[in-house]
């Protein structure tokens, strides 16, 4: 699974698609008269591909509108989302807008090429090669042609080369030099894209055979702009990627990390702030929204509307806020309250609802920090014995999802195939019930009795301050100590994550049919490793994934990945997440 914090952004896409990439959900669709009683044609007009979720745009009009959509209250985390701080399901919402691509997912979790950015094909096997094709007309806003240079920056930019001054850790390693939540493509394709990097059609070879080989994040930023940041010509900047050049490339990475993001609520400076997608970012109120504008400069299929904001608005709030037409589109985090809320409007043909399981999935992830009382495997059973996770889910899913289960895998969500067989090979159901004597042992053989347990979270979250709060009912009664930690500023530099004052935080993730990014999480080299686990095992589970390009090699890796993960308990899977968004009928 491609996994991002957070869960409903996509979700919220899917529904707000009229307006954010002329998607729509699947199936055919009827013509439709612009609601007002005008003939225009309107996005509903349009012709939609089977499966893949697009329209075709080519005769329709941008319509000089604009709609408001909310994915949730977390801050925009700015320009480049690709940092570990930034990246997260509710930025990527924003930032799919304006950053280019070559591929998408339909709205049937299919993956599709793009055409509006080029083509690729597999030309290759033995060893694998693939040839990208950049489309002719492909420009940034700022008139600079999408070249091969670009596809450079972004393959030399996921990288672990770090500057020869870079202070080392304990095991003398520096951190990266570019501060990318993928560090791993130049590992994974050493040599690089390889053509003109002024021209239009490159080919990459991989090293070792990839199953995510299409996957992979060949376009994101102008190359052009990070040379210029990083007082080097283009040629000089791809050069030194090329040469995997530390020292010449440290004032190029230092932009690439902070020179775009200088804040909540400011833009970039005009001249970097430079789009390749169908839309630009407009403006930013810190704590409100932030706005994308059409990119008159896009070659591709026009955008269904002229502007398209997205306001930070708490899941509570949500419902209220498409009632009042402050928001079009709504993707709360569903509490049964919530659903019944939506039910309401969509009964007074207020909204539009939909709903479904989400390829995102909650968990409880420990902290393994020196000196944190997790670090002790036993302490950490001791938790996982008493966490209620079938209560949680009786009180908390089934009323929204009557046919929800607990969630016992990692790697595999519950309506796979493979998940029985996955499961019966790696978790033995000890920590199916809730076990208070069990964990009450455990904690007084290790003398930690009134142990104090900070659950983190980001803040406010009614449905996460209700799981906390079952816990807390739970745990207690075993001797722990439960505080809720909760903080607007979890997941942001400094915040609770980044600064590990806590015991066990609580999140989800969002999958997309990745196959090896679940190495980013729990190897022990992963830019997403927040817990700072390492285990061999795991380590080793996940090498072998990343290697497995025949489905039965890779089950057999996701089979000895989810043991390990269980035997040492990086954390505890509690649901899939239900899904139930809503938006303006007149979208």
């Amino acid at each position: 699974m491609r996994l991002k914090r957070i869960s409903m952004a996509v979700a919220a896409t899917a529904a707000a698609s009229l307006a954010l990439t002329a998607c729509s959900p699947g199936g055919s669709q009827d013509k439709k008269k612009d609601d007002k009683g005008g003939d225009s044609q309107t996005v509903g007009d349009a012709k939609q591909f089977e499966g893949s979720g697009r329209f075709e745009l080519s005769d329709v009009e941008t319509q000089n509108k604009e709609i408001k959509i909310t994915v949730g209250s977390v801050e925009y985390g700015g320009y480049n989302g690709l940092t570990p701080d930034t990246y997260s399901t509710y930025t990527s919402a924003v930032a799919g807008t304006y950053m280019p691509g070559f591929w998408y997912y339909g709205t049937d979790g299919k993956i599709y090429q793009n055409k509006d950015m080029g083509s690729y094909k597999l030309i290759s096997e033995d060893p694998m090669k693939v040839e990208y094709t950049i489309h002719e007309d492909a420009v940034w806003s700022d008139g600079t042609p999408i070249t091969v240079a670009d596809a450079i920056s972004a393959w030399g930019t996921q990288t672990t080369l770090s500057s020869p001054d870079a202070e080392k850790d304990d095991d003398g390693n520096a951190a990266p030099l570019f501060n990318n939540v993928s560090n791993d493509l130049v590992d994974m394709v050493p040599d690089g894209p390889q053509g003109d990097p002024k021209g239009k059609k490159f080919t990459v070879t991989f090293k070792e055979p990839n199953p995510d080989w299409e996957l992979q994040t060949w376009l994101s930023f102008p190359a052009h702009v990070i040379a210029k940041n990083g007082d080097l010509s283009t040629e000089e900047y791809i050069k030194a990627l090329q040469d995997q050049d530390g020292k010449k490339l440290e004032k190029a990475a230092e932009f690439w990390n902070k020179g775009w993001n200088r804040g909540a609520g400011k833009l970039p400076k005009e001249e970097d702030n430079v789009s390749g997608g169908p839309y630009i970012l407009d403006s930013w109120q810190q704590g409100e929204s932030v706005t994308v504008k059409a990119n008159p400069k896009y070659w591709g299929e026009k955008p269904g509307v002229e502007k398209l904001t997205f306001r930070f608005i708490d899941d509570s709030a949500m419902v209220q806020g498409l009632k009042n037409k402050d928001v079009q589109v709504i993707a709360p985090q569903t509490t049964p309250d919530i659903a019944d809320q939506l039910k309401g409007l969509e009964g007074s043909n207020e909204a539009k609802l939909y709903s479904g399981n989400q390829l995102t999935w909650e968990h409880l992830d420990f902290n393994f920090r020196k000196g944190n009382v997790m670090e002790d495997l036993d302490i950490r059973k001791a938790f996982a014995m008493c966490v209620p996770r079938q209560e949680i889910v009786d009180k908390l899913v089934k009323p929204i999802n009557p046919d929800a289960t607990v969630l016992n895998a990692r790697e595999i969500f519950s309506d796979d195939e493979n998940y029985e067989g996955v499961i019966s090979e790696s978790y033995n159901g000890e920590y199916d019930d809730v076990d208070v004597e069990g964990a009450k042992k455990l904690l007084k053989d290790k003398g930690k009795e009134g142990a104090t347990v900070r659950i983190g979270y980001a803040a406010p979250n009614p449905r996460r301050s209700q799981q906390v709060q079952l816990i807390k009912n739970s745990c207690e009664k075993a001797g722990f100590k439960i505080e809720d930690v909760s903080a607007k500023d979890f997941f942001d530099p400094g915040g609770t994550l980044d600064t590990g004052k806590y015991e066990v935080a609580l999140f989800a993730w969002a999958g997309s049919g990745q196959k090896t990014s679940g190495w980013n999480i729990y190897h022990s080299k992963g830019a997403q490793n927040y817990g700072k686990f390492k285990n061999a095992d795991v380590d080793a589970a996940f090498d072998k994934m990343k290697k497995a390009t025949a489905d039965d090699a890779h089950l057999e890796a996701v089979k000895e990945a989810e043991k390990a993960l269980w035997d040492n308990l990086y954390g505890i899977p509690i649901f899939q997440h239900p899904g139930m968004r809503a938006a303006d009928p007149k979208i």
